[in-house]
């Protein structure tokens, strides 16, 4: 079925094996003076081997002080060329082609990561970064040009195969470009033709350090999605002067961070969101255009180029997941695919947080490609899984993967566990696809698999293991509050889990991420729902882009959300809340339903030798998310 995707074809002087594209990711593997690292290189080499047709890296800066994040490349001084040459080599040794993205974020960064006041094309705070710019002047403005050329050069030098200069995401070339961010009213700013002089006199520069053959592509976002932002019509009269001045390619993206669930969109958002202005770009220019926006299936990609709106698909969190996912798909082997479910959780959420690096909720390897890799065992061992849960599966994976004797016991009659009833809530469907590539795996290396029974003493006395994993994941935690215990009040799990059947209406206590995502839920199924949160505000544990568009989707849905509630008594219909020392009822609705957390489970039981060692994982361990519940799975396969 897939005629396409795997034709090669050209940008510019550079012949690509196939469409297959992963997109520049910051992961924060780097270190933090620009240099690489063997773990930022073998990350892209693993892509490389899985079959990428073309890479493009994370953003190369081509000033120190244009860094947005901490740990990512650098080729604004020529130290960095060398280091940074052992990456395309290793890329070319899989056929696969490179391109170094370069960049600079002016006003979409803070002083914590540069140690100075960002620049920007006018004295406008980025929403989400909120620090007050410096108006760049126009001697800065023109040294700036020269240093995205001789960072194209740089990249050249070290054995790039291109460069994609970045004006998309509201970067600095973004902000030069847009009358958002410009309100400048010189010769860079105003006017259409003086807001596009900084993007095309970059290009000129650029196009005259690398020479005229040498591949340049340029990222763009088609629509900023933000009260004065540039949309689809402006961004194809740019792409149109890009051309002109000798771009080779077009990769059009979507968002800035002001509209950062455009950017990396999560779950929730249309697959390929932004393909239309893909197309739209393709019908006023020549050159090659690529597409992106959660992309996450191979035929998905095959008709986005069947279809004509686009050359090439860039498939960045689909590439996280499974970097094998062109070769899989190559031998049709669809159902081997770790498809991405757009949770966000390793790629987005880590970055963001101060120093810490990206990687996968479903492939701990991103990221750790050399220290994780599974060897085969010294000695192979029998070992009992205890939970069917997304850790005690990985657990039985790996450790069957690498040649041990494993049997997995499960008290429910299903696989799954609570990862199994994340699902449910609107927009997160493709969470069972990980489900079904887990039992996949299972029944490929031949896992004994035990439904409906708990590991007993029996079992571990038939068993004779040597090593017993413990995977029991959580119960729900039942507070002591008056009424909890009464005919009314249920468990979100069941709801979700179509053991209840709520009528009309429902009060949801508890309003983290398994209370509001279960007031979604029932609310898009047009049942009138109150949330009561003891905090300041709710979903606080759920990620930043995923938490805009459920708040969004409650709000839309009518749902009434009630913060800073303790809640002091619960009727038959009602609950008896203080907010501050104001009591309140309220109510009444059909249905209580109970969203207070979770705590650890335990499925070993008693008399175990004290000569077998239990590993303890996932909600078992310590009640997390699944990020930390499958890597633990994963990191107890690799210790048995």
């Amino acid at each position: 079925m897939l005629k396409h995707v795997f034709k090669p074809a050209d940008i510019g002087t550079c012949h690509i094996p196939n469409r297959f594209v992963v997109p520049a990711m910051v992961l924060n593997y780097c270190r933090e003076d620009g240099y690489p690292t063997e773990r930022y290189i073998s990350y892209h080499e693993a892509r490389a081997r899985g079959g990428w047709g073309l890479i493009i890296t994370e953003d190369y800066a081509v000033d120190p002080v244009g860094k947005g994040y901490s740990h990512i490349p650098g080729f604004w001084e020529e130290g960095h060329v060398a280091p940074h040459s052992e990456l395309p080599k290793r890329i070319h040794a899989y056929d696969s082609r490179i391109f170094a993205q370069i960049y600079h974020a002016g006003r979409q960064t803070n002083d914590l990561i540069t140690g100075t006041q960002p620049v920007a094309p006018s004295p406008i705070p980025c929403p989400a970064k909120k620090q007050m710019p410096r108006e760049l002047t126009v001697p800065e403005i023109e040294e700036l040009v020269q240093k995205f050329g001789q960072a194209a050069r740089r990249a050249r030098d070290a054995g790039f195969d291109g460069v994609e200069i970045h004006g998309a995401h509201g970067y600095l070339i973004a902000q030069f470009l847009s009358a958002y961010s410009n309100k400048r009213s010189d010769r860079y700013g105003g006017s259409f033709h003086n807001r596009t002089r900084f993007a095309l006199e970059i290009v000129h520069e650029v196009r005259k350090e690398v020479g005229p053959d040498y591949p340049l592509m340029f990222r763009i976002s088609g629509d900023e999605f933000v009260p004065g932002g540039r949309t689809i019509e402006e961004t194809k009269a740019v792409c149109m002067l890009l051309e002109q001045a000798g771009i080779d390619a077009i990769h059009v993206s979507a968002g800035v961070y002001g509209s950062r669930h455009r950017v990396v969109p999560p779950a929730r958002m249309p697959h390929g969101h932004v393909v239309d202005h893909a197309r739209e770009v393709k019908s006023v220019v020549s050159v090659p255009v690529v597409t992106v926006g959660w992309i996450n299936d191979p035929h998905m990609a095959e008709a986005i180029v069947t279809s004509g709106k686009a050359d090439f698909v860039a498939m960045g969190r689909a590439s996280l997941a499974d970097p094998e996912l062109p070769q899989k798909a190559r031998a049709g082997k669809f159902e081997e695919i770790i498809y991405c479910i757009g949770c966000m959780q390793g790629c987005a959420e880590k970055i963001r947080k101060a120093g810490e690096s990206g990687g996968c909720m479903l492939n701990p390897l991103t990221g750790h490609e050399t220290e994780l890799a599974a060897s085969p065992a010294a000695e192979p061992k029998r070992v009992l899984v205890a939970g069917g849960g997304i850790a005690g599966m990985e657990a039985a994976i790996v450790a069957a993967a690498r040649g041990h004797r494993v049997a997995l016991f499960e008290r429910g009659d299903v696989l799954g566990g609570e990862f199994r009833l994340a699902s449910v809530a609107p927009g997160k469907g493709e969470i069972a696809s990980f489900l079904n590539w887990q039992k996949n795996r299972l029944a490929q290396l031949g896992v004994d698999i035990h439904l409906k029974t708990a590991l007993s003493a029996e079992a571990l006395e038939a068993g004779k293991p040597d090593v017993i994993i413990d995977a029991a994941g959580s119960v729900p935690s039942l507070p002591a509050i008056p009424g909890i215990s009464g005919p009314n009040v249920v468990h979100a799990f069941d709801v979700l889990a179509g053991r209840v059947d709520v009528k009309a209406s429902a009060i949801v206590i508890g309003g983290g991420m398994v209370g509001a995502e279960t007031a979604n839920h029932l609310s898009s199924h047009e049942k009138q729902v109150t949330i009561i949160e003891m905090q300041h505000d709710i979903a606080l544990d759920e990620e930043a882009n995923s938490r805009y568009l459920l708040l969004r989707d409650l709000a839309a849905n009518n749902v009434t959300v009630l913060t800073d509630a303790t809640v002091e008594k619960i009727g038959e219909t009602t609950v008896d809340v203080k907010v501050g020392d104001t009591p309140r009822t309220v109510g009444p609705a059909d249905t209580i339903i109970i969203a207070l957390g979770a705590t650890p489970g335990h499925a070993v039981p008693e008399g175990v030798s004290a000569d077998v060692p239990v590993i303890t994982v996932g909600d078992a361990k310590k009640v997390r998310k699944a990020l930390e519940a499958i890597e633990e799975g994963y990191r107890a396969g690799l210790e048995v």
